[in-house]
């Protein structure tokens, strides 16, 4: 860090360092779930069988190029005076570990519980249409498709990722990991694949991949499971309960075909 402090402004690692950050996180992530599905490996682990074809891939990219510089760039560039005044700090010392911790659970949990109303509210029928639809082309995800959206819902759902680290004002490598970690989940829930070793699997009310690829897969008006990380806010208010049935009668065939063998 102090290399970092010593030879750029605290508005070029701030503005510039983060964009290159989040561009190297998420393509370096999510490409690999494209080279997985054309070359066709670990597809017992892929979600649907169905595969999207290489145009509609590079389609993808080609658009989130477009919307990264477009739209996110000028947005984290129009962020840094808000950050700044709410006392995010560059110099050292770095903060210690249970602060940051702290810090990024609480960001998690605002970011999840935000994202939730903001996902249902893009559901209804008119923002649906003109907005949230974007997302949705792909009913098949992969893990560049957790970006792929209608600038203004990367706007609108954009705010409950920057919300949190607004109101802290966090020390700049606590934004970067909260942003690098931020980015990795959001890959690994659109990825298509369910691996033995996905986090969900071992974190409790974390909903991964299985959980949001259902989200995808139905018509809008009955999609449900809207949050992005956990699953408490659907179970709460009911929103997961086509989920739950769905995975409850997989389960009694997987019984019901174990007894046969």
């Amino acid at each position: 860090m102090q290399y970092l402090i010593t030879h750029f402004s605290e508005f070029q690692l701030a503005c510039l360092g983060s964009f290159f950050i989040h561009e190297s996180v998420f393509f370096l992530s999510g490409l690999p779930y494209i080279f997985l599905e054309r070359a066709g490996w670990f597809s017992k682990h892929k979600i649907q069988l169905k595969n999207n074809s290489p145009a509609a891939q590079e389609k993808c990219i080609t658009r989130l190029i477009l919307y990264h510089f477009g739209v996110n760039l000028p947005v984290m560039l129009v962020s840094y005076p808000v950050f700044k005044h709410m006392g995010m700090k560059i110099s050292l010392p770095l903060p210690s570990w249970r602060v940051v911790l702290t810090q990024i659970l609480f960001y998690f949990i605002l970011e999840d519980f935000i994202f939730y109303w903001g996902h249902r509210i893009l559901h209804t029928k008119w923002l649906y249409k003109h907005v949230h639809s974007v997302h949705h082309e792909y009913a098949t995800p992969f893990g560049l498709t957790s970006e792929y959206a209608h600038p203004a819902e990367i706007l609108f759902l954009g705010f409950a990722t920057i919300i949190g680290p607004a109101i802290t004002g966090p020390h700049l490598s606590t934004l970067w990991l909260w942003m690098v970690l931020r980015v990795l989940e959001t890959v690994e829930v659109h990825s298509g694949y369910h691996f033995p070793w996905s986090l969900s699997n071992f974190l409790p009310l974390y909903g991964g991949s299985d959980f949001h690829d259902y989200h995808h897969r139905l018509l809008y008006t009955k999609s449900g499971n809207y949050s992005s990380t956990f699953t408490y806010m659907d179970w709460i208010f009911g929103t997961d309960k086509g989920y739950r049935k769905l995975k409850a009668l997989k389960s009694d065939e997987d019984e019901h075909s174990s007894k046969k063998m």
